[in-house]
């Protein structure tokens, strides 16, 4: 009577070993695929910068600093590898761009101009894309993180050496401050 307790201690054991480790996997692929999601919208950001960089050369040419700024993000955020890379890189993307559309409020002309607009137009599209792709990682990352944490998953993510992912966060202040709005 004993032995069969035992066995069925263990097999239950063994059921909830599998099921919980099964449910690790199934959340670490689904943080990759929110990550790929907007590594993908990330891409497509990156392949507009230099049009619109190349855009505001033409009425800014004693603006170099800040396109060069512009350029040398992109290619930091565009060359990183790691999940932690490429969200450091992004931040300070998103901070150059701010510089880089403050810095068209003093030229009317580019204000004007239908290319500028057009990719004024399209950037802002893709950072709302942006936007829901963090959001949607952010929620699967959050997952997998509790369940990285609590207890008893937490024993079989310590054995299966599964650990905790990084939250896509907003750790620049200016990026966090209200943007001035003049008519």
């Amino acid at each position: 009577m004993v032995w069969i307790i035992v066995i069925v201690i263990l097999a239950v054991l063994v059921i909830w070993a599998i099921s919980s480790y099964n449910s690790f996997i199934t959340w670490k692929n689904k943080v990759e695929e929110a990550f790929s999601t907007m590594d993908v919208y990330l891409k497509k950001r990156y392949d507009m910068i230099p049009n619109l960089v190349e855009t505001v050369k033409g009425y800014a040419k004693h603006e170099s600093e800040t396109l060069e700024a512009v350029i040398n993000a992109r290619n930091a955020a565009a060359s990183a590898t790691t999940m932690e890379g490429k969200i450091e890189a992004e931040k300070g993307l998103s901070g150059v761009l701010g510089r880089l559309f403050a810095l068209t409020e003093s030229y009317p002309d580019l204000k004007a101009n239908q290319n500028f607009i057009e990719l004024q137009t399209q950037i802002k599209q893709m950072e709302e894309e942006i936007a829901n792709s963090r959001k949607y990682y952010n929620g699967v990352v959050k997952e997998y993180n509790t369940r990285c944490e609590m207890f008893p998953s937490s024993i079989i993510a310590s054995i299966f050496n599964f650990k905790k992912q990084p939250m896509f966060v907003v750790s620049d202040e200016t990026q966090r401050e209200n943007v001035k709005v003049q008519f």
